[in-house]
């Protein structure tokens, strides 16, 4: 479906093994499942597209987690996924640069469905608004 780079941050197996398979069977096969932040921090230097990003999790939870990739390179897309349904959390993911705020739940695959295909979107009009260097050259001569 599509060539997106995509990691999984959650620290309850079950639901990230459930997280990935969904994401496979919709045709994203670029997926990197993570127990934790800290595996994936250490494997951000592969730029990934978009990270869904547990919230609550035991050593670093997902503020921090946001905060490091943000600071690594601010255009990855990064969801929350959390079981919480907390405003003042979501609030303060959104203005640290994250992309959205799910709360886990019966729709949850459904609504990463959607923020992908917004992700693609917005990649896609970049792409199409960002002069490439060879134009860039020719416009100076």
């Amino acid at each position: 479906m599509n060539d997106l780079k995509i990691f999984i941050v959650e620290d309850d197996i079950v639901y990230l093994n459930l997280f990935e398979k969904y994401l496979l069977s919709i045709g994203f096969d670029n997926v990197t499942a993570f127990e934790n932040g800290l595996d994936c921090l250490n494997a951000i230097e592969e730029k990934p597209d978009v990270v869904f990003l547990d919230y609550y999790m035991d050593v670093i939870n997902g503020g921090e987690v946001l905060n490091k990739i943000k600071r690594y390179d601010p255009n990855i897309f990064v969801v929350m996924l959390s079981g919480q349904n907390d405003i003042k959390t979501a609030v303060n993911f959104l203005k640290a640069g994250g992309f959205d705020y799910l709360v886990k739940g019966d729709e949850d695959m459904e609504k990463v469905e959607s923020v992908l295909r917004s992700v693609i979107e917005i990649k896609s009009q970049l792409e199409n608004t960002k002069p490439g260097l060879i134009k860039r050259i020719l416009k100076k001569k």
